[in-house]
């Protein structure tokens, strides 16, 4: 599923449920957690399913009724799934005569998989977490939801779908006044490029400000896809601490349905450190609250600790003054807390650890006392990365931030540098507020950072990873241009024959007293389409030549790929690149070939049924006219309709040139297959460079501007005409809605 799907299935989700609580007595608080309960309870039985299978086939045949479903659910320990009892199962539930009394039913299954889900030494890992608040609610309501959420593009969604469905109705129901702004989100994007760069495998993790746990959801996928392995499998532990207990709840099922184990607490970390890790963790990744300033002082300043020794080892920020207030009681408040956090972050890790965590771009620059706690960062030598992020990656903000890296394991030949990469040029448009990275983008982006570490097989295998995809696509062109020319062909001859029909005087004096005095069928209208007819045919061979050619030329280059099975050697890979850039171009002339003959013949179909009223013609193919125009116009996305014949040839050519873009990204930056500074992107900066630049850790600062204008592909322009066209759409829907209630209004003051 793209991501055009994705948000399209996200719009409808939210649009039917809320339409429900919208004819309902329910505030967007009550009826929140329901919901995202329900979203839990289908992803989780979609994820049992999935896993289902495996587990019944080592269960004996001799094992039936409840020694059988006994053996289930001990199959499912240690699974990337929780085991659900038959009743709890979403399928079962949608299932229910409608006579049931389904909140009751609902309630029941939450209750039973609260009992079910246990840690080794038998404790309820979901204790109190899930909904239960189904029994008030209109039972006709419950229903239709869980219709709703049985949809079929969802009974097959994976982890990352629901992720993101989960995300969007938090902040929808943020934005209903259900919770406050969405503050426990991190863009699922930036998630992972903090863990592909700091590679949590092992040992204790710690996110301070967990909120719905999902960097420690992306650590289990990064466990899973990278190292091969279940984060069962491994020796990891997972520690949150979050501020409210909702998102302490959200933490603990999102946890559950991917199959981890965590201990989340509640605590409002400023003030309270319940699970006492300074200096004992492998990893710490968070993305906290940015620029809070009403954090007392009396209440921090214990945490300053002699010999780095406390959890603020380089001091107090910058202090505010007196503050009074319910939160805040009556004294001295932190003016900026990031610096707080950039402590605590460095203070958990242990000799080698690892951090990675989101952060206000402000915080890169700040002056006075942030600026003297920034320069002891810097001075440590344990300043890895930093990453900067354009605007519209969050939700609900669209300012943009920085990804802060700490690392104290960093080898001694570079403890004196830190890697800048200005990120802020490369991302996705998905609409016109949202803005995401693609797999690609990410592994591109991460890639640097294997460089500047010395790994340079790594590299070789993901250009090779490019180059499989590219590979695959290719693969794919040669039916879709066969399915492609035989729907052209079916339909180019339906037009060519009606030429000939809209010459013959006698098939023309036949349609013509068939229609009546009123038929509108001039000789002018028929030499008209005649002569667009032979343009067309004039140019069939020339759309043909350049699709036979980016054929045969794709052929060849699919074998010298298939040949190099193995990621080979960095040589073998940059010659494997230079042959595909150099049939880039062939390709891109084959897709204006395949998108230039199809607009030629549907025009001319058009300019047949409408100006001539082809299908009132006996000799007219007009069901064959008629398939083949499905089969050469793109899908409608919004209809849910399937791809279409012309789609999978133009996603073919599409996709391929895109790989190759892909493997030009890298290998134009780092021609040599190892790290150099490149302008505009990336710099690795010396501590002296830092100092002399105020120790400001904004990566623009250091990398310059980019030498010309790189566009791989047109992918930047792609995306911008895709921003500007979902921003007029939006204002189009806005001004409809606008017009719709000034004319209610109107209508209540005449009346």
């Amino acid at each position: 599923m793209d991501y055009q799907e994705l948000k399209l299935l996200e719009d409808d989700l939210w649009e039917a449920a809320d339409q429900l609580r919208a004819n309902s007595k329910l505030t967007a608080s009550e009826y929140s957690m329901p919901v995202l309960g329900l979203i839990f309870l289908r992803h989780a039985t979609t994820r049992f399913h999935a896993l289902l299978p495996a587990v019944e086939k080592a269960v004996p045949a001799r094992a039936t009724g409840a020694l059988r479903e006994d053996r289930i659910k001990l199959g499912f320990q240690g699974k990337a799934a929780i085991y659900l009892p038959e009743t709890a199962r979403y399928d079962y539930l949608a299932a229910l005569p409608a006579a049931t009394h389904v909140g009751e039913a609902i309630r029941d299954a939450m209750i039973a998989i609260e009992d079910s889900v246990t840690d080794q030494k038998g404790q309820k890992l979901l204790e109190g977490a899930l909904p239960k608040d189904y029994l008030g609610l209109e039972q006709d309501l419950l229903a239709e939801l869980l219709k709703i959420f049985n949809r079929p593009a969802l009974q097959t969604a994976t982890g990352d779908v629901f992720g993101r469905i989960y995300e969007y109705f938090l902040n929808q129901f943020a934005q209903s006044g259900a919770q406050e702004g969405g503050e426990f989100f991190t863009p699922p994007s930036l998630v992972r490029l903090i863990v592909n760069v700091i590679e949590p495998d092992h040992g204790v993790v710690l996110d301070p400000a967990c909120g719905s746990a999902g960097m420690f959801v992306q650590t289990g996928h990064f466990i899973e896809e990278v190292r091969h392995k279940s984060a069962n499998e491994v020796d990891i532990t997972f520690y949150g601490q979050e501020k409210a207990d909702l998102n302490s709840k959200l933490a603990r099922m999102n946890l559950a349905v991917h199959g981890l184990e965590g201990n989340i607490r509640i605590g409002n970390t400023f003030y309270e450190d319940h699970h006492q890790l300074l200096g004992a963790c492998d990893f710490v990744m968070a993305n906290p609250p940015f620029n809070v300033d009403g954090v007392q002082v009396a209440k921090v300043k214990s945490q300053v600790g002699e010999k780095q020794t406390g959890r603020l080892p380089f001091g107090l920020p910058g202090v505010a003054g007196k503050s009074k207030g319910k939160n805040n009681g009556d004294g001295e408040t932190i003016s900026n807390a990031n610096s707080l956090w950039l402590q605590y972050f460095y203070s958990y890790l242990n000799d080698t650890g690892r951090a990675g965590f989101v952060m206000a771009s402000s915080a890169s620059d700040a002056g006075n006392k942030d600026k003297e706690i920034r320069q002891q960062l810097v001075e440590s030598g344990h300043v890895d990365v930093m990453v900067s992020i354009g605007p519209k990656f969050f939700y609900t903000r669209s300012l943009p931030c920085a990804l802060w890296f700490f690392d104290k394991g960093k080898p001694d030949d570079l403890l004196d540098t830190v890697l800048m990469i200005d990120a802020r040029n490369h991302y996705t448009v998905v609409s016109a507020r949202s803005h995401v990275f693609t797999e690609e983008q990410l592994a591109n982006l991460t890639a640097i950072t294997w460089l500047y570490r010395g790994e340079h097989e790594r590299f070789v295998t993901l250009v090779a990873s490019h180059h499989a995809h590219l590979a695959q696509h290719l693969a794919q062109l040669a039916p879709c241009l066969a399915n492609d020319e035989q729907q052209v062909a079916a339909l180019s001859k339906a037009l060519r024959n009606f030429a000939q029909t809209a010459a013959d005087s006698a098939a023309v004096a036949a349609v013509r007293e068939k229609l009546g005095e009123d038929h509108g069928i001039t000789d002018a209208l028929l030499q008209a389409y005649r002569t667009e007819a032979q343009k067309v045919d004039a140019q069939a061979d020339g759309w043909r030549q350049s699709l036979d050619a980016a054929d045969s030329q794709a052929s060849e280059l699919l074998k010298a790929l298939a040949a190099q099975t193995e990621p080979g050697t960095f040589n073998q890979r940059d010659e494997l690149q230079t042959k595909a850039e150099a049939i880039n171009p062939v390709l891109k002339a084959g897709l204006a070939a395949l998108e230039a003959r199809h607009k030629a013949w549907l025009k001319l179909l058009d300019l047949a049924e409408k100006t001539l009223r082809a299908r009132q013609w006996p000799a007219f193919a007009g069901d064959a006219a008629r398939e083949a125009k499905k089969a050469l116009l793109p899908r409608d996305v919004k209809k849910r309709e399937q791809p279409t014949v012309r789609d999978g040839g133009v996603e073919a050519f599409k996709r391929a040139s895109y790989f190759v873009a892909q493997g030009h990204w890298l290998l134009s930056r780092f021609p040599a297959g190892v790290y150099e500074d490149y302008s505009g992107l990336c710099k690795a900066v010396s501590r002296d460079d830092i100092k002399a630049n105020d120790y400001s850790l904004t990566p623009g600062r250091y990398v310059g501007a980019a030498v010309g204008v790189h566009d791989d592909d047109g992918e930047k322009f792609v995306g911008r005409m895709r921003e500007i066209h979902s921003e007029l759409a939006e204002l189009n829907e806005k001004t409809t809605s606008l017009a719709i209630n000034i004319q209610k209004i109107l209508a209540e003051l005449v009346a």
